[in-house]
Order: C-alpha cells, then sequence, then structure tokens
C-alpha cells in the first residue's frame, strides 16, 4: 500500500502520485516532467492518467459527500484494486477486456466484487459526463462478474441460547453480563448497542429506544453518527431477562463505555471473556445474536411486520432475505403436506 500520495501540477494539468518511497516518489516525478523517457507509464498529454482522474473524483465528489465508513471501503477499492489494475493507463485507454481482466484477478466473493465495480461504475460514468469517452466500458453486456457466494449469518440454537441466558451469572465482569444481555436478547445492531446512553434504557415502561450509532471507520476511532437509515431509529421492547443485569449510567453517558464508546477491539475482548465464563462452545458473534432473535421472533409470531419494525429495516423483504432463517425442519414441512393433502 502507497505510504505517500501526493499532487502535483506541471504545465497546468493536476497529477496524483503514489510511492511507497520518497526514491518512488522522486522517479514518478521524473517520469512527469520528463515522458519521453518513460513513453510506457505516462500517457499522451492530451488524455487523462486513470490513477488522477480517479483520486481527484474522490476527493472532489465521493468522499465529501458520502460516510466516513463508506469513503473508507471506496478509498479500499480504489487502493487494492483499481489504481494497480490500470497503473500507468488512460481513461480513453481502459478497454472492456481491462475491466474483465481485473475481475478476473479478483479472489473471494462476489459481494467483494460488486463493490469494487460499484466505485469503478462511478467514476466512468463521471468520465463520460465529462466528455472523455463517449462510452463506459462497464457498461458492456460482455462483463462478467462472478465468485462465490457469501456465508449467510446462521442463527444460534434455541439450545445454545437457553445455555447463555442461564449462565449469564457465570460473567465476572458486570459490564460484560450487560452487553450480552443487551446484545444477546434484543435484535440491535452493534453499532446500535454501542450508541446507546443511559436515558435510552426505559425500565420502567420496559423499553429501549435507538436514537444513534457508533462505528469504527478506522477501525478503533469511534464516530457516532444517526443510525442507519430512517427506519432504525425505533423503540423496540426491553427484555424482562435483561433488567437486573443492566448497569447504572448517566443519562447522558454510553452503556458501554461511559464519556467514550467502546471500541471494536474492545469489543472483542469482551465477547472472548464471556465464551471463556460461560464456557460456550462457539465464538460469541454479535451479527449472529441479531439474526438469532429476529429469527425466533418471527418463528413464533408469524409477523414479519412486527420482525421489520423490530428490526429497523425499511422493507420487510430485506427482514426476510437476510435476518429471518427459519427453525423448522424437513420433515416438519413434509407433515405439513401430508395433512393438508390427507382425508
Amino acid at each position: 500500500m502507497a505510504k505517500i500520495t501526493r499532487t502535483v501540477t506541471i504545465n497546468g494539468v493536476k497529477h496524483w502520485i503514489r510511492a511507497s518511497t520518497e526514491q518512488e516518489y522522486a522517479d514518478k516525478l521524473l517520469k512527469l516532467v520528463a515522458p519521453q523517457n518513460a513513453p510506457s507509464v505516462a500517457p499522451e498529454p492530451s488524455k487523462h492518467l486513470f490513477s488522477d482522474y480517479a483520486l481527484t473524483w474522490f476527493e472532489t465528489y465521493s468522499k465529501p459527500n458520502i460516510e466516513t465508513v463508506t469513503a473508507t471501503t471506496y478509498k479500499r477499492q480504489l487502493t487494492c484494486h483499481l489504481l494497480p489494475a490500470f497503473d500507468g493507463l488512460a481513461v480513453e485507454d481502459i478497454t472492456t477486456d481491462d475491466v474483465q481482466r481485473l475481475f478476473n484477478g479478483m479472489t473471494g466473493a462476489k459481494t467483494s466484487k460488486d463493490k469494487t465495480k460499484m466505485v469503478l461504475n462511478q467514476i466512468l460514468d463521471a468520465a463520460v459526463e465529462d466528455g472523455i469517452i463517449t462510452k463506459s466500458p462497464l457498461r458492456s453486456k460482455r462483463i462478467k462478474i462472478t465468485g462465490k457466494a457469501s456465508q449467510p449469518t446462521a442463527p444460534y440454537t434455541v439450545e445454545q441460547m437457553r445455555f447463555l441466558v442461564q449462565h449469564i451469572n457465570d460473567i465476572q465482569d458486570p459490564i460484560d453480563r450487560a452487553y450480552l444481555a443487551i446484545q444477546a436478547l434484543h435484535p440491535l445492531r452493534l453499532e446500535e448497542v454501542l450508541g446507546l446512553q443511559g436515558a435510552d434504557i426505559d425500565p420502567e415502561n420496559g423499553e429501549i429506544h435507538i436514537c444513534r450509532a457508533v462505528t469504527h471507520p478506522t477501525r478503533n476511532q469511534p464516530e457516532v453518527k444517526d443510525t442507519k437509515t430512517r427506519s432504525s431509529a425505533r423503540t423496540i421492547g426491553l427484555s424482562a431477562l435483561a433488567v437486573s443485569h443492566l448497569p447504572q449510567v448517566k443519562a447522558d453517558e454510553f452503556v458501554f463505555g461511559g464519556r467514550r464508546p467502546l471500541s471494536y477491539t474492545q469489543v472483542r475482548k469482551m465477547c472472548n471473556r464471556i465464551k471463556r465464563d460461560t464456557g460456550f462452545s462457539e465464538n460469541i458473534t454479535p451479527i449472529r445474536f441479531r439474526t438469532t432473535v429476529l429469527t425466533d421472533l418471527y418463528d413464533q409470531t408469524k409477523d414479519i411486520k412486527l420482525a421489520q419494525a423490530a428490526a429497523g429495516h425499511t422493507t420487510s423483504a430485506m427482514t426476510l432475505r437476510y435476518y429471518v432463517k427459519g427453525r423448522e425442519t424437513i420433515s416438519k414441512a413434509a407433515a405439513v403436506v401430508d395433512r393438508a393433502y390427507s382425508a
């Protein structure tokens, strides 16, 4: 990954230079000043070097207008995939073949490739709008993006959830107990749990108010922000099983962290302690609790609108597709058919 990213203006044209060392930076600067010495690196003066154009697009149009965590994801796609793939190429010279080779050379899940595609699509569409190219090579019907399917989040079993509830008092640290009681028994995103403040939990009325979220776009530097969507700002029921484990927290302080919310590293260590203290057989994974609670909420009520509201989703289709996994077995399905078709 480049440690140096600087801009220089040569003959009125702005260029981005990315390098790992000062020597590499100096070499690239010399090639820009004397392009005749490196015709294979610098495109014709009338063309637009992809790296320059892409980074200018990111800094001017993308980064200032998107969430920090999204900007971090976009920058990662540029640094790890797009800039290396089109190094030395002008925007005008990128072909459908070049784009296909980019995706052919990427490993991993298709969803990861789709993130790269989304960023490249915006850059090339901007180039079309600027009149640099007439058509984006990414729009070709020949482009095929394949990859392994992402593994769905599996819910914990009912037996596993009962085990955790039965052993919650075995957890040594009271804050660890409170975390498990909140995260495991409610359909909350981790960032929503970390965003909870003392005033948001109302044991008297049995309610939790989700008003904000805490993300960590640069890993362990928390950023307090609004909830993910308008639907995510909601009030849900407070589990009676959790009430006795709630800590005493000032109204304007975070339930987990006090004046400053916990970092991802602190949450990971807390999950490891919970696993150790309870003797749980699998890892304590926050996202699995959200999936588990929504699965069982729907399984017990068959009310998708109720599950959708609890999840804070805009549509019930999202709740069904990504979070409700179902508890019924194949044999149960066969028994239902038998009852329906028997005399």
